[in-house]
């Protein structure tokens, strides 16, 4: 597969069928990540809203006219504290199976990055699942680099049990102290 013959278009109303479709994509490729995921039917984006956003670049890439993946870069404000007032947040990040691996991801990152810097946006910024080890190696190859971790714990009613002091006088909520 050649890489010139895939194009990236910006994504329109006739692509409702195929996004969606995409969209099941995403969730089923990032369920096995992530238990906090309401069961199907599930939906991720406002695609209609996102179709005609100004601050949104909603795009699909073609191999042969045929879409074969998808993404989006959405313009956000920047944390007051951090250097630049805006970035771009990349999202509905899928490629079809059978052309994962050949570049397609990179190249819907290539128009989205040229789309951000048409806005005076200068850092790029997206979420992965840290066990999703081939979407960061794919994310590392087009130059992000890892940032963050955000994590996360399930709050729960603690029994007496958990607080008491244990037979031998240790307490079992211990843990490190910083």
């Amino acid at each position: 597969m050649n890489m010139d013959s895939i194009t990236i278009r910006k994504a329109t109303a006739a692509d409702m069928e195929v996004l969606l479709r995409f969209e099941q994509g995403v969730i089923s490729a990032e369920r096995p990540f992530d238990p906090t995921l309401k069961p199907d039917p599930n939906r991720y984006y406002d695609l209609e809203e996102m179709l005609t956003a100004s601050h949104i670049y909603l795009v699909v890439a073609e191999y042969d006219r045929r879409p074969i993946g998808s993404g989006y870069a959405r313009i956000e404000p920047a944390k007051p504290y951090l250097r630049h007032t805006r970035h771009a947040y990349l999202g509905f990040m899928y490629v079809e199976p059978a052309y994962r691996g050949k570049g397609v991801n990179k190249k819907i990152i290539g128009a989205l990055a040229d789309w951000a810097l048409s806005k005076e946006i200068t850092e790029l910024r997206l979420d992965v699942y840290h066990e999703n080890v081939s979407a960061i190696r794919a994310y590392e190859k087009a130059g992000f680099i890892q940032h963050m971790v955000l994590m996360r714990r399930p709050v729960k009613a603690s029994s007496p049990a958990d607080t008491q002091p244990a037979a031998d006088g240790a307490n079992k909520m211990q843990g490190p102290t910083r």
